[in-house]
């Protein structure tokens, strides 16, 4: 059950958009669009704000964006 919970929550929005736009930035890695350090760099900022999000939601920030 706590499973299906889970990935309810991974349904979101912001989770879906996260995990899109990875896939996008793998994919144009992969054809060689862009390099390995635009990517890195790129994931990492998305990354970032993806977790920083979800650490204020969990200590209680209020309407985090």
């Amino acid at each position: 059950m706590e499973l299906l919970q889970r990935l309810a929550k991974l349904l979101d929005v912001k989770s879906l958009v996260t995990l899109l736009l990875t896939g996008v930035f793998i994919w144009l890695c992969i054809q060689g669009r862009i390099g390995g350090d635009q990517f890195l760099t790129v994931f990492t900022v998305v990354i970032s704000f993806y977790f920083g999000v979800q650490m204020e939601k969990r200590r209680g920030g209020g309407d985090a964006p």
